[in-house]
């Protein structure tokens, strides 16, 4: 496997991850203007030559410094609002899939058809193609270019069922249904892991 994971974001199989990805950029944009500022202003006071001593009020500075970060936090969380209510919309689903959380796999059920229901089990390390850790047994199918409903629960503790590729990240709480919308238009093979602490055997129980 390349290390491209390990210093930006998976490639986005998702319109939702593609906006976030577009919003990850936006805010590193604005935080590195704010980190070149302020290394400036540091940098500059270490060689200062105290001619502004008697400086008592700027009025000018004052209100620079106030509006200044309140426009940031606005460009901020403008796009940010945007993306927390896209990312909670579900209108009318084509189709309802659901994940049970167990210690220490899956199960899936197919909420649209009737009876079809199978557990998913990490795979051992016999076979040389498969991924370490992250390969299964039965694995999930889902269609691309369809709107899905992703339900998710837990029958034990709190599982978390992430697939990082399409920026859904929803916990499975016992007694409990959480959903989140999901539209694959990327064909191909993603992978995802529980990311809830959820015993000795969190780190076997891939997506």
């Amino acid at each position: 496997m390349t290390t491209w994971p390990n210093i930006y974001l998976q490639d986005s199989a998702t319109p939702l991850m593609e906006q976030l990805m577009l919003f990850h950029d936006h805010i590193m944009l604005i935080l590195m203007m704010i980190v070149t500022t302020v290394s400036y202003i540091m940098i500059m006071l270490m060689f200062n030559n105290y001619t502004d001593r008697n400086l008592l009020e700027g009025q000018m500075i004052e209100l620079i410094w106030t509006v200044t970060p309140t426009m940031t936090l606005f460009f901020i969380a403008t796009p940010s609002l945007r993306l927390l209510y896209l990312m909670d919309e579900i209108n009318s689903p084509m189709m309802t899939s659901k994940a049970v959380g167990h210690q220490w796999y899956w199960t899936y059920e197919y909420s649209d058809f009737n009876n079809t229901e199978f557990d998913s089990y990490m795979t051992n390390q016999e076979n040389i193609n498969d991924l370490r850790l992250l390969d299964v047994d039965n694995r999930m199918v889902l269609p691309s270019n369809t709107f899905i409903r992703m339900i998710v629960t837990s029958t034990d503790v709190i599982h978390s069922w992430t697939l990082p590729s399409s920026g859904v990240k929803i916990d499975g709480t016992p007694g409990r249904l959480n959903q989140a919308s999901l539209m694959l238009n990327r064909n191909g093979l993603l992978f995802g892991q529980c990311s809830e602490i959820c015993g000795t055997n969190h780190s076997f129980m891939p997506i």
